[in-house]
């Protein structure tokens, strides 16, 4: 069985020791451009973003440092969402018209596209861009053939967030177990508020019940894969996971994992679980100062670090537990690679732009932010305060999706978005994770 897991103990270790970080601020030499080298030609070129994680001020970042070190060409930042991705991308990357010149493609869905030779090859430039400091399952999940084709551009193994108010009135304590976490939801569901907000749809985060029960997604024998939803393992923990559904959430089965802090910032939901970068979008009515998003004057800036000490004054972060006491869930890893598509007309100016992405200077930024970086040469950038405590523990066991040619199948046909809303919604668990096999099955195998 061939199964991506997150670089824990490197990843771990990066974290931990301030020594493995250069400290500096500045950008690498290799983002500079060569003095000798034919400047390519100028050109407008695109990169495509998913979601939010991105903070505009990074975005911000690589628009003035590429045209500042590609004088001429200008780079344009594009934002996708999540939802519906693959069959974009699987438009998008087959035209040259249409392409993007860099593309940002969640790390389970990167095996279909390198294996589809969507990307073009960065073997040669893997070494500047950060070689063997790169996470390595994301490297591999970016691998086809042997050639490196998607490079990783962060990660984030999902924490608890919970607010320390709810879980004062309900007289409760931070779980210590994985079970223990499921009786503090049920004391902290009300009529009007989810102890634990868990939307029908969110396969995410109910893999972390599959794979600490020591079940798995699907397996591999051979060239041949197979859904394993329906093994005792998956089910045992299936069955926490509707228990949970029934019993400790208001979520809607029929939504996904799509900015659960919304619901927690209303005050409908006591915890929800999300990588740790969610810390910047928890916004508490309490802690509002109402201040515009435009406004940039010292007083509004003074005001946003008032609001945010009050946000995390009021909110506490945890790595989900394990099965046992002091020991941690195996929680799905998220984060994304980057791959320069193979009908860009513009691949020496996507290659500068990668550069720019693998500095120093924007490396550290993305760890500031709370993201781990693609190159753990930079993880102490996350600092040590309790969300980047609480990111290296879920991180240590942390894993990815498996490692199947056609996983984005599975994903863009929305296998298990479908299956964990049946769940949700009262359905047998094991017929419906037998059909739900048979589907991964039939998609894996194609």
């Amino acid at each position: 069985m061939k199964i991506l897991r997150f670089a824990a103990v490197g990843v771990a270790a990066a974290l931990a020791l301030t020594a493995c970080s250069s400290g500096d601020d500045s950008p690498a030499e290799t983002t500079k451009p060569s003095e000798s080298a034919a400047a390519p030609e100028a050109a407008t070129i695109k990169l495509w973003l998913n979601g939010t994680d991105t903070p505009d001020a990074l975005r911000e970042y690589l628009t003035t440092t590429f045209a500042a070190q590609n004088p001429g060409s200008k780079l344009v930042i594009e934002q996708q969402d999540w939802n519906g991705l693959v069959p974009r991308l699987q438009t998008a990357l087959s035209s040259e018209d249409q392409t993007p010149d860099v593309v940002e493609v969640g790390n389970t869905q990167s095996a279909t596209f390198t294996y589809a030779g969507a990307f073009s090859d960065l073997t040669s430039l893997y070494p500047e861009l950060g070689g063997d400091k790169l996470l390595p399952g994301f490297v591999e999940a970016g691998t086809a053939d042997g050639k490196v084709m998607a490079v990783p551009y962060y990660s984030g193994a999902r924490a608890v967030f919970y607010n320390k108010d709810m879980f004062k009135d309900a007289g409760v304590e931070v779980p210590t177990t994985l079970a223990d976490f499921t009786t503090v939801a049920k004391k902290l569901t009300t009529d009007k508020v989810s102890g634990f907000w868990f939307p029908g749809q969110d396969w995410y985060n109910g893999a972390t019940w599959i794979y600490t029960n020591g079940g798995e997604l699907a397996t591999q024998d051979g060239d041949t894969w197979k859904g394993a939803l329906e093994s005792a393992d998956s089910i045992k923990g299936l069955e926490q996971v509707q228990d949970l559904f029934k019993t400790a959430t208001k979520a809607p089965a029929d939504s996904d994992s799509n900015e659960p802090w919304v619901p927690f910032n209303q005050g409908k939901a006591a915890m929800f679980s999300a990588p740790t970068w969610a810390r910047w979008s928890i916004d508490l009515p309490e802690c509002n100062e109402g201040v515009a998003a435009d406004d940039t004057s010292d007083d509004a800036t003074a005001k946003r670090t008032k609001q945010q000490a009050c946000n995390e004054e009021h909110t506490g972060v945890f790595a989900m537990p394990g099965l046992t006491a002091d020991s941690f869930a195996t929680a799905f890893a998220g984060g994304s690679n980057l791959g320069i598509p193979a009908k860009s007309k513009h691949q020496e100016l996507a290659q500068n732009l990668l550069k720019i992405i693998f500095s120093a200077d924007f490396q550290n930024q993305l760890g500031k932010n709370g993201l781990i970086p693609g190159n753990t040469e930079y993880a102490t950038s996350m600092g040590d305060d309790v969300y980047a405590k609480a990111a290296i523990a879920a991180a240590l066991g942390a894993k990815l999706t498996p490692a199947a040619e056609n996983w984005a199948t599975v994903e863009g046909d929305r296998i298990l978005e479908d299956f964990f809303q049946k769940i949700a919604t009262g359905a047998d668990v094991t017929a419906s994770a037998k059909a739900a096999d048979q589907l991964i099955s039939d998609a894996l195998n194609k």
